[in-house]
């Protein structure tokens, strides 16, 4: 089956689990196959986390269209990654973002940075910026962000990413190390409100402010 067919049956699977049109239009725009490694490509378009090497995943569709749901990104958001992988979440939040936003995004292993840069810039995704470092940290060169998205579970919520959250702003995040929550954090009129958004499963955030000798 063609790449772009077995995109629209993902996107219509998402439809059906109650995902809104403008993020599934969203990923309609974005080439799962080109962000997975060549022995797993005949996986893209299973809604299912898939191996990029390094021990570290690509989230499952249905996993990143809830997050970018939950984060509501608007047209010309500047919005912080922490956990790039190989760039495929980052690439739909860009389209989201539109050509005047930004994603900055964040990873600690350089192979998967190298790569991700590479893949984003071939594919045209010119407002997304690609850095190595630890993600816990967060970004401060280019804080602070209207959104704020981690791909990996802390034991609780780095309060470098809090700090460099916007008023308003949102951040989701996954937190604990076995059995993990999705939070929502939302900073309104300086009190933060967080929201459990359900189970979930990633691979541990490790960093200064994250998991250490995990």
């Amino acid at each position: 089956m063609p790449w772009d067919r077995r995109r629209k049956s993902l996107i219509d699977l998402l439809r059906r689990q109650g995902i809104g049109d403008r993020v599934l239009e969203a990923m309609d725009r974005v080439p799962r196959e080109e962000f997975v490694p060549e022995d797993v490509r005949p996986d893209a378009y299973y809604d299912t986390p898939l191996p990029i090497g390094h021990n570290q995943t690509i989230s499952a569709p249905s996993m990143v269209a809830i997050m970018c749901q939950a984060l509501d990104i608007r047209e010309g958001n500047k919005v912080l990654e922490i956990g790039t992988g190989l760039g495929y979440h980052a690439a739909v939040m860009a389209v989201l973002a539109g050509a005047s936003g930004v994603v900055y995004t964040v990873e600690r292993i350089p192979e998967l940075a190298d790569m991700a840069r590479s893949v984003l810039s071939r594919l045209g995704f010119d407002n997304v910026k690609v850095f190595l470092r630890d993600g816990t940290e967060g970004l401060p060169d280019f804080a602070p962000y209207d959104r704020i998205s981690v791909a990996a579970a802390a034991p609780d919520v780095p309060q470098p990413l809090v700090d460099q959250l916007k008023d308003p702003g949102r951040l989701v995040i996954p937190v604990g190390r076995y059995f993990q929550q999705l939070m929502l954090v939302e900073k309104k009129g300086g009190q933060i409100i967080t929201t459990d958004k359900g189970g979930v499963a990633f691979v541990p955030l490790l960093g200064k402010y994250g998991f250490k000798g995990y």
